[in-house]
């Protein structure tokens, strides 16, 4: 009897590829032998004509399924709904860009076939990046690994395939502040890495910018480590040292050569600066107390409007 494998694909506004991308991971796993594929795609609240897309190869296609958010709810939530909408005995999650390469299911199958319970691909070159946002994300997966006891691979990417006891690990983490990478290496299970070149994305347009990849960063470092929070402690016990120093500093130099008027320069950068430290220490406590406001609100990490997947609870969306 085949095997099983679930290829997780989250789309937003991705209609110009869906039908590019079934086409060409079809031409690979069709050919792969002892295994059955199934297809399913998420669609993230797109604004394009994405669900058409999938509905269209649904219709020609009886191993492809879908579910459709309310709304955009955000990548993550797109992984997390792929994989508990899953049954198959693997699963793989993947962008429907093509910038994951579905030549490399068969080596993913080879690495779990060997005993591994996760084959993950990890990109060696940035190629097509610019070199400052290269040069952030290299600074991330440092910055990350110094401040959290979760380590990441450096170029990890999402692409990979698992095995169910992994999936169903992953599954039984509910926070609502989901950071994938983070998930899939702090549960743990035998990884292997498999390298490659980037590939650039050839049909439509990215929807990560500046801004959105420096929010999934900061989430990615506040999710898995709370060194921020002991920053601060430090920082603070760092100024009170060096206020008493100089408050000691000052009665010496008053009994010495009497009363001194203080510098305006001296007086208003000491404001500024312990102003300065105050709000920066307030922020990181706002982002924690912020994230703790989103969990105990209890809210469901998406929301069904309609899918052809009948595993799919669509009454009860807090997946």
């Amino acid at each position: 009897m085949n095997k099983t494998v679930d290829l997780v694909v989250p789309c937003y506004n991705e209609q110009e590829v869906i039908a590019t991308f079934y086409n060409e991971t079809n031409a690979v796993v069709s050919k792969i032998p002892g295994y059955d594929f199934r297809y399913i795609f998420i669609n993230d609240g797109s604004r394009d004509n994405s669900i058409g897309e999938m509905k269209a190869l649904a219709a020609l296609h009886d191993e492809v399924g879908y579910i459709s958010f309310s709304r955009n709810f955000g990548k993550e939530a797109g992984i997390y709904a792929g994989l508990k909408a899953s049954t198959a005995d693997l699963v793989v999650v993947m962008d429907a860009d093509l910038q994951h390469p579905p030549a490399m299911i068969p080596d993913m199958i080879a690495g779990i076939e060997e005993g591994h319970d996760c084959v993950a691909a990890k990109r060696t070159s940035r190629t097509g990046e610019g070199a400052v946002k290269s040069w952030f994300s290299s600074m991330f997966y440092k910055l990350s690994n110094r401040l959290s006891d979760v380590k990441m691979e450096e170029g990890a990417v999402d692409y990979r395939m698992m095995t169910r006891q992994m999936i169903n690990a992953i599954l039984s983490l509910c926070e609502r502040q989901r950071f994938s990478k983070g998930i899939f290496m702090w549960v743990g299970f035998d990884t292997k890495w498999i390298p490659y070149e980037n590939v650039e994305r050839t049909i439509g347009t990215t929807k990560w910018n500046f801004k959105s990849l420096f929010k999934y960063a900061l989430d990615g470092i506040m999710c898995f480590s709370t060194a921020p929070l002991r920053m601060v402690s430090w920082m603070g016990g760092v100024i009170s040292l060096l206020s008493f120093i100089y408050i000691i500093a000052t009665i010496i130099q008053t009994c010495i050569f009497g009363i001194d008027v203080p510098g305006y320069v001296t007086t208003l950068s000491a404001v500024l600066f312990l102003g300065g430290i105050i709000e920066f220490s307030v922020g990181i406590l706002g982002e924690y107390i912020g994230r703790i406001y989103l969990e105990v609100k209890d809210r469901p990490i998406y929301i069904v409007k309609e899918t052809n997947i009948h595993e799919t609870k669509t009454d009860d969306p807090v997946e």
